[in-house]
């Protein structure tokens, strides 16, 4: 097994996992997130831009969003990985050095199968309504929660920061069926209280902070103590 992928290794420990999500573009800002003290992943937002190739870049996982069906879900694991599970090429010469200690060419090919992860997203109304069958689709190591795409697309968005109950319902479908079919669950939180309430319900990965609202709001405070003036507010939730 490929060593140096921290958040699998708390995965394989049973742990809980708490990251961070990058939507700034740059090396280095990852670099700044991955050695913030108690960060175990931080994970690159490519949805919205960013680099292709990620694998190949040497990224020790995936999550891809939007999926739809169990379907989709099958050809994103053929997708990353390689013969005989996919149908992933290699040719990438800085796959290798995202690890520790740097395996060979043959040895990044011999495990790489095994040691990198496959997320997906569930926030489709589609993805919700197969939840069960796309969790039991072999290679499918994590189910994620988009939570504002899940509302917007199942007709219970959320607004001002409240969650309806409908959404709640979905959510918990999704968190059962993934636990049910052995596999780990992940949630996008928007507060530290959010993220702590989202491992006592049995949450595997979680995402804690921002980076772009936890930069400005750093910035904010700076700034209003540099001026002498009252502490700005911070949202503490949906709707921040």
């Amino acid at each position: 097994m490929l060593s140096g992928c921290t958040l699998k290794n708390a995965f394989d420990k049973g742990e809980t996992s708490m990251g961070l999500w990058q939507c700034l573009p740059g090396a280095n800002v990852s670099r700044a997130l991955a050695r913030t003290p108690g960060v175990d992943w931080v994970m690159v937002d490519c949805e919205h831009g960013n680099m292709d190739g990620a694998l190949d870049a040497g990224a020790h996982g995936i999550l891809v969003p939007l999926l739809r069906s169990a379907e989709d879900a099958k050809k994103i694991v053929a997708a990353a990985k390689f013969p005989p599970w996919g149908q992933r090429g290699f040719g990438s010469p800085f796959a290798m050095e995202r690890f520790s200690p740097i395996p060979s060419m043959t040895e990044y090919l011999q495990h790489a199968n095994e040691s990198l992860l496959t997320m997906v997203q569930i926030e489709t109304q589609e993805a919700l309504d197969a939840v069960d069958e796309i969790a039991r689709v072999p290679g499918v190591d994590v189910l994620m929660i988009g939570p504002f795409d899940l509302g917007n697309n199942i007709g219970h968005p959320i607004l001002d920061g409240v969650i309806k109950p409908e959404l709640q319902q979905a959510m918990d479908r999704i968190l059962a069926a993934t636990k049910k079919a052995g596999k780990k669950a992940g949630f996008f939180a928007t507060s530290p209280e959010q993220a702590r309430e989202s491992a006592e319900k049995g949450f595997d990965m979680i995402s804690v902070a921002l980076d772009v609202t936890h930069l400005q709001a750093s910035l904010a405070l700076s700034l209003s103590v540099a001026k002498g003036s009252s502490a700005p507010k911070t949202g503490g939730g949906y709707g921040a």
